[in-house]
């Protein structure tokens, strides 16, 4: 990545600019502008998030927002409401508080001398989320958004639940917000920091146990899903994903569904700003700039006329935990949903085959409970060993179907679906379906994947228990993927009744029956080399800082070879530093550990620990975040606990405990 250093325009920063919201409560920007800004007004880019521009994100807006300010633009970074320098309290994620602060912000930002009355919104993860729906709002002055690894769908594609079902991140994300919210603002911004502190360690909530009580697609979930209408956006919308993150579906449903304009690019990257993201960085900054300059500044950049997917088609790979580098090209469909794409069927048959005839055939389905230790993290996002490795492991607790060896190379791109005649012996039960690239020696590489909760087989607003023994037949869509399959390699179909820890287990180990299936899969016609092409990245000056600890992680599975129990260890060292600038050292790290015992998914059990440190000098602040989930036959179980310290003196503790009543999972 290159950096730059010099730009159009001379740079200014203000790194507490106060934005007052109507009821008084003010909230703290780092903003940078055109020096000339006041005599020159110049659109705004807005960017509002619950994680700390003092020293959360720091890092990465440090290379994004003097970069696009240096090309014309006020860049506005905002703490939310209760989080970083700002005042008030943060009562959940994406509240009509938080939605309204910046539609409130929005219309204060365009009426300063030094804005030309146009904006922009901004966002990866919960700013891209809250950049949809504050458009769904339809602020007047904010005219264009990029949106990055968000969702549409908070109930099917976000880090609750997926398929219907409850994600093992459902607890690693509470488990974080329940360590972020409580930080303390920075003494040397805010003389009452203390009183902000206590106020926010007080009244922390624990999100997961929220998030556990509503388990099905009701109205918590459809606020802020804006797939409930999407005729709500109208301002322009640059939808990004990448390969490697989970939010990777909703790049295709905005782009087909919005009236407003919209296009979509998907990289083979993780969870990261696409200028920096591994593998396979491009030249963002210039493609965002392209973005803005039409639509905020009312430029010819050609942008209109852009392919409305641009998509990076991966190369089969060996299966590893982490890619520096990911061969592959850029293809680009003109319309989407691309109108050149086939559909090839391939039916699920006697012996384990996968071929292009339907046959009859049955087989059992009976995954130990710890099927699925092997698929990584629900979203790749730590710079560390989080992606799916070898699946023949899991391949070996599953049904599997193979297709015999490819004759010629196949380019998969879309979400495939998949359809099954099945029948449980059980009234809860759930499905896990993979489609793996089988290397000629036996390694199985993740393509794509997808889970369904059987009580949600026909709605996720009005589940039904299942009657054993009954047929029905189910459609799962599994993610969406653009892969190259080379010939010589097999398709795999896996099926399993279970998927630990992605997804929390059922209460009983069920015993699914397949009696039919097939894997309808988007074949577009085989890319002969690159369709598109993008700069090479390049940003701003990085953070500079003083390394206090360095970061680090692992992810390791143990087996008690005496009780049977297996375990699996992730530890994220975030590392500490100080501010070269302003002097004020933060560190971090999460440890979870999952365990569960193959033959009772009763057993199930997820633990988190995240500690937090801020200092300056004498004033050390450390905070110790933890919480568990484990279940019975009918209820959840989430406890928690925070405790705080100011130097080696205890100044908060609080205890977490609530039992959550299990509905269909």
């Amino acid at each position: 990545m290159k950096t730059v250093t010099q730009f159009p325009h001379e740079v200014v920063e203000t790194p507490d600019m106060a934005i007052v919201m109507p009821d008084g409560c003010r909230l703290s920007a780092r903003v940078w502008m055109p020096a000339d800004a006041a005599a020159r007004p110049v659109p705004a880019i807005v960017e509002h998030l619950p994680y700390r521009k003092r020293d959360g994100t720091t890092a990465r807006d440090c290379l994004t927002h003097p970069w696009l300010a240096g090309h014309g633009y006020a860049c506005i970074r905002i703490d939310m409401r209760g989080n970083g320098d700002s005042e008030g309290l943060m009562e959940d994620e994406y509240t009509a508080q938080e939605l309204q602060d910046a539609c409130d912000a929005i219309a204060w930002i365009a009426a300063q001398p030094w804005c030309s009355g146009k904006v922009g919104m901004m966002g990866i993860s919960w700013g891209g989320f809250n950049a949809l729906q504050v458009a769904a709002l339809r602020p007047p002055a904010l005219k264009a958004i990029v949106t990055m690894c968000s969702t549409d769908d908070r109930f099917n594609d976000d880090v609750h639940y997926k398929g219907g079902l409850p994600l093992a991140e459902l607890l690693g994300w509470g488990a974080t917000m329940l360590s972020f919210t409580p930080r303390p603002p920075d003494p040397a911004l805010r003389p009452d920091w203390r009183e902000l502190w206590m106020q926010r360690t007080e009244t922390n909530p624990m999100l997961h146990a929220i998030w556990a009580a509503h388990q099905t697609r009701d109205a918590y979930w459809k606020h802020g899903s804006v797939c409930e209408d999407y005729d709500a956006i109208e301002a322009a919308v640059l939808a990004v994903g990448g390969w490697g993150d989970a939010y990777k579906n909703t790049v295709s449903r905005l782009v087909s569904n919005l009236k407003a304009p919209a296009k979509g690019i998907i990289g083979p990257w993780i969870h990261k700003y696409p200028h920096f993201a591994k593998p396979e960085p491009i030249g963002f900054l210039q493609e965002m700039k392209r973005w803005w300059d039409h639509w905020l500044k009312g430029e010819d950049t050609g942008v209109e006329a852009d392919p409305d997917m641009r998509l990076y088609l991966m190369d089969s790979v060996r299966p590893q935990t982490w890619y520096d580098t990911r061969p592959g090209r850029w293809i680009a469909e003109a319309e989407w949903p691309a109108p050149g794409l086939l559909e090839a069927v391939l039916h699920m048959g006697p012996g384990g085959s996968l071929a292009e005839r339907p046959a009859p055939f049955s087989a059992l389905v009976r995954s130990p409970a710890d099927c699925g230790l092997h698929g990584g993290e629900y979203c790749a996002i730590y710079w560390g060993p989080e992606l799916p490795d070898d699946q023949r492991r899991d391949d070996a607790l599953s049904a599997c179907f193979d297709s015999p060896a490819l004759s010629e190379p196949m380019d998969i791109v879309g979400g495939p679906e998949v359809v099954l005649r099945l029948k449980a012996d059980r009234p809860k039960a759930q499905v896990c379906v993979r489609l793996n690239d089988v290397h000629p020696d036996g390694a199985s590489t993740r393509i794509t994947w997808g889970v369904l909760n059987l009580t949600m087989r026909d709605s996720q607003e009005a589940p039904e228990l299942l009657e054993p023994g009954r047929e029905y037949e189910i459609r799962l869509k599994l993610d969406d993927i653009a892969w190259r399959v080379p010939a010589g390699h097999r398709l795999r179909v896996a099926v399993s009744s279970a998927y630990w820890p992605m997804v929390w287990p059922a209460p009983e180990q069920a015993t699914l029956t397949l009696l039919e299936g097939r894997v309808r899969l988007p074949k577009r016609k085989l890319a002969e080399g690159a369709e598109w092409s993008f700069e090479a990245p390049e940003a701003a000056a990085p953070w500079a800082v003083d390394t206090l600890r360095p970061a680090s992680n692992s992810r390791r599975i143990e087996t008690d070879q005496k009780t049977g129990t297996v375990t699996l260890h992730l530890r994220d060292d975030f590392g500490a530093v100080r501010d070269a600038d302003h002097g004020l050292e933060n560190g971090s790290w999460v440890a979870e550990t999952w365990s569960i015992h193959p033959d009772d998914p009763l057993s199930a059990r997820g633990e988190a620990v995240w500690e937090q440190t801020h200092g300056r000098g004498d004033w050390q602040l450390r905070t110790v975040a933890r919480t568990a989930i484990t279940s019975d036959a009918d209820a959840f179980r989430i406890t928690g606990e925070v405790v705080a310290t100011e130097g080696d003196t205890e100044v908060f503790r609080r205890s977490y405990d609530e039992r959550i009543p299990r509905d269909w999972s």
